[in-house]
């Protein structure tokens, strides 16, 4: 691995200044975990960096759907080293569920990096999730999932429907004993590795549209032994190899009910918060990866007599990917840190609540962008290396394409954000809120008042007007939102992150190119 990437070998939570000055502004028991995250940052930068390269390249799940004695099993065979590494990480899902913060599961994701890798443990999080909140008589089997024993999946989408969950058409039926599922799932993570899942279902009698759903949990084997559910195929993926996406069959499935059947859909849309929230981190901390490869790169490689890092548009480039990595990550553990504080919550949720959903919308969304915009700048500034698969960088930009449309796209976002934005009251409030840092920012109050303007419009607009605008405002509110998550930051982590804040308004708000001043400034775009 020495020999196709220059983070490999490298501790990846020591180099990363931004993320522990985040951690440490945010998450008030840092400093008693620290030890414990410098000893995963070696662990990310080795072992999983090694074996996520390896599945990729070399070992993708495989499908074995019949023992010798010809008995279905549907089953996923993993690399040995796979296997061992997602057994080896279980115990990242257990901070929020012993006691502990959801800052610290999020933390040692972002540090994985990988969105396969941490797709698996993700889906097995949401499992313990649903258990832990709302179906405490499986204890057993949330400790199985917490421990590497058993893996999870959630299993919502469905063919004809895809992110409309209303129009899922996999039915429940009550015998007297247990429920029984039928249907497909079409999008299914997990699959054949899956050991209890989650899944989305339609109770006999129960109204059409997402409100008619009911929440089940679905062992991978029925009372008697034999095999519960069919695995038709796994999914063809451009990256995320390391988790088995397929397809999933219900016949006759059984199935156990989760709390009540009429907040199945609230139930669903809280699992969907941690697995949003986890692809916000996932996705800056793809674009760590890349980042880690890249200032190796750019001190390292001579054009035109200079390093790289010494010609400006280098550095332009630079002083983008610190603007985008501080404020994605600034913004993504506001959101975890709003929401470790509500979770406990069931519904009818208090305000705090959607506050907590309206920064995950924000969040996924924008982090999504920059992924997918940085990775393949990153390619760029390793030229015709960047593209070559047999090295570290390309991957990556494959890994961030997926983060747009997992858990909801960015059209879903800005529904689903517009819908919170009303639940919110007055969006004024919700301005003010996010905007108290910017109070003396210089040449903040223009835009602050111009999103509180759009904001406003957006609230009086029919509702296909209102949609058709949703996400430039959701983008709109983002960006605000990390630019005030810098100056938040600033407090606590130095000028540094003002510079950054600074550099985000103009940019992103203010339409306006970065200023040239950042090119004399290193303490902006070579920090590591």
């Amino acid at each position: 691995m020495r020999a196709i990437s220059y983070a490999y070998g490298t501790n990846h939570f020591s180099q990363d200044i931004v993320l522990q000055d985040v951690l440490r502004h945010f998450w008030r028991d840092f400093d008693a975990h620290e030890a414990d995250l410098t000893r995963f940052g070696a662990i990310a930068g080795r072992e999983v960096y090694e074996t996520v390269y390896h599945v990729d390249h070399d070992a993708p799940p495989v499908l074995v759907q019949h023992n010798l004695d010809g008995k279905r099993i549907d089953r996923a065979r993993l690399s040995p080293s796979h296997l061992a590494l997602l057994k080896a990480l279980a115990f990242i899902n257990r901070p929020p569920y012993d006691g502990d913060s959801w800052h610290h599961h999020f933390a040692y994701g972002y540090l994985i990096g990988d969105p396969g890798l941490y797709c698996v443990l993700t889906i097995t999080n949401q499992v313990a999730y649903a258990i832990h909140k709302y179906a405490p008589e499986f204890a057993e089997w949330k400790e199985a999932l917490l421990s590497g024993r058993a893996f999870g999946a959630t299993w919502m989408t469905e063919v004809q429907g895809g992110s409309d969950l209303g129009a899922n058409q996999t039915s429940a039926r009550f015998d007297g004993q247990v429920w029984r599922l039928t249907g497909d799932k079409y999008f299914a993570s997990g699959a054949g590795l899956t050991d209890y899942a989650i899944a989305t279902a339609r109770p006999e009698g129960a109204p059409s549209g997402p409100k008619g759903l009911a929440l089940f949990l679905v062992p991978r084997l029925r009372k008697d032994g034999s095999l519960n559910f069919h695995v038709r195929r796994l999914k063809d993926k451009s990256a995320t190899r390391a988790v088995p996406s397929g397809e999933v069959e219900f016949a006759d499935t059984e199935a156990f009910l989760i709390g009540d059947s009429h907040l199945g859909i609230y139930y669903t849309l809280e699992n969907l918060t941690v697995s949003r929230l986890a692809n916000a981190a996932g996705a800056m901390g793809i674009v760590q990866k890349a980042l880690l490869e890249v200032m190796h790169r750019v001190r390292h490689r001579r054009s035109f007599g200079h390093a790289l890092h010494d010609h400006a548009l280098i550095r332009r480039d630079l002083t983008d990917f610190a603007v985008r990595h501080a404020g994605g990550l600034a913004l993504t553990f506001q959101a975890i840190d709003l929401f470790d504080q509500a979770w406990h919550e069931r519904p009818p949720y208090s305000p705090k609540y959607h506050l907590a959903r309206f920064f995950t919308h924000l969040a996924k969304t924008r982090t999504a962008d920059h992924a997918a915009h940085l990775t393949a700048m990153a390619m760029e500034l390793f030229g015709g290396l960047g593209f070559l698969e047999e090295y570290a960088i390309a991957r990556w930009h494959r890994e961030a394409l997926i983060t747009p449309i997992w858990e909801g796209p960015s059209n879903i976002q800005a529904l689903d954000f517009l819908e919170t934005l009303l639940k919110l009251g007055h969006g004024d409030d919700v301005i003010d809120h996010i905007a108290a840092p910017l109070r003396t920012a210089p040449n903040a109050h223009e835009a602050v008042h111009r999103v509180r303007q759009e904001v406003a419009a957006l609230r009086a607009l029919p509702r296909p007007e209102a949609e058709w605008h949703a996400k430039s405002v959701l983008r709109a509110v983002a960006d605000l939102a990390q630019a005030s998550s810098l100056y938040r930051l600033a407090e606590t982590a130095g000028e540094r992150y003002e510079k950054l804040g600074q550099l985000y308004l103009s940019h992103f708000l203010a339409r306006e190119e970065y200023p040239s001043w950042a090119f004399y400034d290193s303490s902006v775009w070579g920090w590591m």
